[in-house]
């Protein structure tokens, strides 16, 4: 980087939270707002109650509270107009002519009942907000949302394109939250967003409704999609509408999202314009702020630039069930979703190697052992980046997720497992301690209690792709090849090799994964199987794969 000294040997030999403390020194002769480079005059909103259509109408909410965090000469602010002030050396430009753009939603601690709404000015405003209601005519009150700054040092930013004529000191970008609470299950709400200035309930033709759907109960069929390593091209872009044609519930994303630091291995010496952020994040927004983008950090989502953990940009972009953590749980219908951060436990990276001390996998084993404990529960999903099986030249497999999670994954019969990392489509046949259980070709039906869990590798959304060693094998062009010749990341960092029987479908190219959940019948003394039909579509829409996982209830 330009204004970096260290090699990039050196900066291999340091954890992110090491290279942020010599980042901060470096950088602390600049004006830069704190809070890990993050800093803002931001509302920060608790719980908002939504009972009912009465009050959604009325906008009903909690008394929001105001903080702030001080520049480093300054002092701390102490209203959300004197942190802004903290931002601006000269005017700022009307609320009006200020759009807010790159919606997009996630969901709250329980996806039945909360939701988050996230998007981006281009510029400081006062007052935003989101307004919800039961009619896109009839949005409420202001629910008030927060405001925050992710400001780059120019210094440490590759532009990925061009050179702007006159060199600005940082980079800002301007990030609104709104967490909402209190809300219906299986109910659909329109939005719409807004700030001081721009208020679609004034001037509608301002801003476009949008509406999202909480989770309904138990027994309501559902459909979600997943993919990782998405990108900005032509193929990410068609993979994003191929996404929103599925008419998912939600969307999960393994990680690697914009790509924004090319590098990938955590490392301040790594390329990185967080300006292809904003590119990123309006290229998805047709779908993403209609569809619950459930998002994991990827490698490339480690940013040192930003604390705590080179997450802190990651935290500002997506909203989190936990504030400032990387890892989750949620459940939709019965279905269980495990969120995990698997730069935690990879042998690849040692930036962020161990970061939690072991109390992700300790939350971790916590958390399945309730869901398996759940009657309520039929499925179980861990969604991450990093491989643990995979048979692509390029990352192969991680031989630190295997023995950190796979254990547990036997233990809690989990029963699909789904990755990014390799931009390749890949599927293995179900496993238990490493091994094949049963043959599971291209329509089959496997049961997860008996026979192990399967691993998908859905990392082909859109960015370059990559290569197996053996010949692809999908429906229509079946080839399976038996062994394949493959390796696993060892814990030195490098390659062991080995031969695998569990590859079961390859393919190289853009597609997604659609999973569609049908409860079982558990009325009047009958059951029949629960079921996971799992479809992998190419960016044309064209089915590559199919696999049905059950349970019996």
């Amino acid at each position: 980087m330009a204004n970096s000294k260290m090699t990039p040997q050196e900066a291999a030999r340091l954890s992110i939270a090491e290279q942020y403390e010599w980042f901060k020194n470096v950088t602390s002769r600049r004006s830069l707002l704190r809070g890990g480079l993050v800093g803002a005059g931001a509302l920060t909103v608790g719980g908002t109650a939504l009972a009912g259509p009465a009050a959604a109408a009325t906008g009903t909410s909690t008394t929001a509270t105001v903080t702030a965090t001080a520049a480093a000469s300054a002092s701390a602010a102490t209203s959300a107009s004197a942190g802004a002030a903290l931002l601006a050396t000269a005017d700022r430009p009307s609320g009006s002519f200020l759009a807010p753009f790159a919606r997009h939603i996630a969901f709250g601690p329980d996806p039945s009942t909360s939701m988050a709404v996230a998007w981006q000015v281009p510029a400081v405003v006062s007052k935003p907000f989101v307004r919800i209601g039961f009619s896109p005519i009839d949005l409420g009150e202001k629910i008030p949302a927060t405001l925050s700054v992710l400001s780059t040092p120019w210094g440490d930013v590759s532009p990925v394109d061009s050179v702007p004529l006159a060199t600005p000191t940082t980079v800002e970008q301007y990030y609104v939250q709104a967490r909402i609470s209190h809300l219906l299950p299986g109910t659909t709400y329109y939005y719409a967003v807004g700030h001081s200035g721009y208020d679609p309930a004034s001037s509608p033709a301002l801003e476009p409704v949008r509406s999202f759907t909480t989770a309904p109960g138990r027994t309501t069929a559902f459909t979600f999609t997943a993919f990782g390593d998405q990108g900005e091209s032509y193929d990410a872009v068609a993979t994003g509408n191929l996404v929103r044609s599925q008419n998912p519930a939600f969307h999960l994303h393994a990680g690697d999202l914009s790509y924004a630091n090319d590098g990938g291995s955590g490392q301040v010496t790594n390329s990185y314009d967080p300006r292809v952020w904003d590119s990123f994040l309006v290229q998805n927004e047709s779908f993403a702020s209609a569809v619950p983008w459930q998002t994991v950090v990827g490698n490339h989502e480690m940013e040192p630039w930003y604390s705590p953990d080179g997450y802190g940009g990651f935290f500002q972009r997506f909203v989190q069930p936990t504030e400032n953590q990387a890892y989750y749980s949620f459940t939709y219908g019965n279905v269980a979703f495990l969120a995990l951060d698997a730069n935690d436990v990879t042998y690849e990276y040692t930036a962020n190697f161990d970061y939690s001390s072991g109390a992700q996998t300790t939350w971790l084993a916590r958390r399945l052992a309730a869901f398996r404990a759940s009657e309520d529960i039929d499925f179980i999903v861990a969604f991450f980046h990093e491989c643990a099986y995979c048979t692509a030249t390029a990352h192969g497999s991680d031989g630190g997720v295997r023995a950190a999670w796979t254990p547990l994954f036997d233990q809690y019969s989990v029963d699909l497992v789904i990755n990014g990392h390799n931009h390749v489509y890949e599927r293995t046949d179900p496993l238990k301690a490493g091994a094949v259980t049963t043959s599971a070709p291209i329509g089959s039906t496997v049961d997860a209690a008996t026979q192990g869990t399967t691993y998908v590798v859905a990392g082909s959304a859109g960015n370059s792709l990559y290569a197996f060693t053996a010949t692809d094998s999908y429906e229509g062009d079946v080839n399976n090849d038996g062994s394949v010749a493959s390796w696993v990341r060892n814990s030195s960092g490098g390659k062991t090799n080995e031969t695998v029987d569990w590859s079961r479908i390859r393919y190289t190219g853009y597609a997604l994964l659609s999973v569609s959940s049908q409860p079982g019948n558990r009325s009047h003394g009958s059951s029949s199987s629960a079921k996971l039909v799992l479809r992998a579509l190419n960016e044309n829409g064209v089915e590559v794969d199919q696999l049905t996982i059950q349970r019996t209830a």
